[in-house]
């Protein structure tokens, strides 16, 4: 296999152990999970696994050190992509890149194949171009989903709603859209590629969902506690045969990011606040605000007169809010307000691009997290009991802050601003409203109630992975498959 390239350091796993393959799709917020999939795989039942990423289009480098030494990482030979229109969205070209790469994941999976049982094909949610090959082989193929269950109930409803279309015919979703346990969702809530069939993207969403029913299940990063009438509602579509079973093994929070620069300062500082004093603030790895937006929220937390740890990054200049290609080689905190800095010093620590997240969100002192919602955020913040300033900028979180504030009561969400204050695709949240939706939770009834429920959502991450809690049931039902599957039993 000279012609594969090893990205990581792990040694051939052994030939005694079933062997899962977890194929990656780029992000960190797709690769972390994976990979925490993968060493419970290897240190609870007994697999090994390689997680498979793309050369050209994989972050690797987001791929987390303190992997176990039978997890191997691979990274498929480079495939020709330079013919593709120069405007081709991004989720096109990642379609493109997997569907070329098919050949070299079939000669993979069958080199592993010839050493030691192959168990499984894990393809990440947007790899589904995976699934015939693994049809092809005789190989399981269970699709992770890192996202919600409730995501892959709006790709289910679109597959459903075609079942009787012509060929060709694209049709709406309703408005508003009903979603078991409660939740009532505008079109406004939706993925954008969601809210129009004539936009680009339907078209693939349906042909990927259509593939997604001939999996053999769907590993998702959620807990039944998160979701529970979303998981009644997969359980019964199972039992019916309309849809794959949907198994709830979250959720998964990596944490071995510590050793990072920037982290002891991070947290030594937070060791000298209160308890339950800090407000964190940070938008992940692709989300960005504008510079108006910026100086709104600078101003907000200034007026909150509360303390603050926030993770500043570049600004967005032409409104885009989903900003992967903007880097912060740049000094982020130069595009604060001017003085912003000095005024604030003494109860604010204003860090570019980065801080340990998992540590800061478990850390006695933070109090609540202004998040843009992202799910792997969402989860991180439930493992840790602190409440959400839902904050959404893109993708599928304006669907999770709805989950998140009117289904399980964890959050608050600031209204933007109605005066017209839109910067190109961004509405703007005015300083009024950060400060008072801060202080909101800091002071006030309504923010001790919700307060009062993320701790409760903690207990249950807590039960969902105790003994006989029902994630690790869950995994190990499906562990227990995949061995019968080879013909060793449980």
């Amino acid at each position: 296999m000279e012609w594969f390239t090893n990205v990581g350091s792990a040694p051939a796993p052994s030939a005694a152990r079933p062997h899962v393959v977890l194929l990656a799709s780029p992000g960190a917020g797709h690769l972390l999970p994976l990979a925490e999939l993968a060493r419970l795989l290897v240190e609870h039942h007994g697999f090994a696994a390689t997680i498979v990423t793309f050369s050209g289009l994989s972050d690797t480098e987001a791929l987390p050190s303190g992997l176990p030494a039978s997890v191997s990482t691979v990274a498929l030979p480079a495939v020709k992509i330079d013919d593709l229109p120069d405007d081709a969205l991004r989720g096109s070209v990642l379609v493109e890149l997997i569907r070329r790469s098919l050949p070299s994941l079939g000669t993979l999976l069958r080199s592993i194949g010839t050493t030691t049982p192959l168990a499984a094909l894990v393809p990440d949610l947007f790899c589904s171009a995976a699934l015939p090959l693994a049809a092809e082989l005789g190989v399981p193929c269970y699709v992770f989903v890192p996202s919600s269950l409730t995501m892959i109930y709006l790709m289910r409803r679109v597959v459903e709603l075609h079942d009787d279309a012509a060929p060709g015919e694209y049709r709406d979703l309703s408005e508003p859209l009903e979603i078991p346990g409660g939740l009532s969702l505008r079109r406004a809530d939706l993925p954008v590629p969601y809210r129009d069939c004539n936009g680009l993207a339907y078209a693939q969403l349906l042909r990927g969902g259509r593939r997604y029913r001939r999996a053999d299940g769907l590993l998702t990063n959620t807990f039944y506690e998160m979701e529970p009438a979303m998981v009644e509602e997969f359980r019964q579509a199972a039992e019916q045969g309309t849809f794959p079973p949907a198994f709830p093994v979250g959720p998964f929070v990596w944490s071995n990011s510590d050793d990072e620069a920037g982290a002891s300062a991070i947290l030594e500082w937070l060791d000298r606040q209160p308890a339950r004093s800090v407000v964190y603030v940070a938008f992940g790895s692709g989300g960005a605000l504008s510079v108006e937006q910026t100086t709104e929220l600078a101003a907000g937390l200034e007026a909150s007169s509360q303390r603050f740890l926030w993770v500043v990054r570049m600004p967005s200049l032409d409104g885009r809010t989903c900003a992967f290609g903007i880097g912060d080689d740049d000094n982020p905190l130069a595009w604060l307000p001017e003085g912003f800095l000095e005024r604030t010093r003494d109860r604010g620590l204003t860090v570019p691009a980065w801080a340990p997240q998992v540590r800061v969100l478990s850390h006695p002192a933070t109090a609540i997290f202004v998040s843009h919602c992202g799910w792997n955020s969402a989860l991180e913040s439930a493992a840790s009991g602190v409440p959400t300033v839902a904050w959404p900028l893109y993708a599928e979180q304006r669907m999770n802050a709805a989950l998140l504030e009117g289904t399980l009561g964890v959050a608050l969400r600031p209204r933007a601003r109605e005066d017209g204050g839109v910067v190109a695709r961004e509405e703007v949240v005015a300083r009024e409203e950060v400060a008072a939706a801060v202080n909101e939770f800091m002071e006030g009834e309504n923010g001790r109630a919700v307060r009062r429920r993320a701790e409760d959502l903690q207990r249950a991450v807590a039960r969902a992975w105790s003994t006989d809690g029902s994630s690790r049931r869950a995994l190990e039902d499906v562990a227990a498959k995949w061995k019968a599957a080879l013909g060793g039993g449980t």
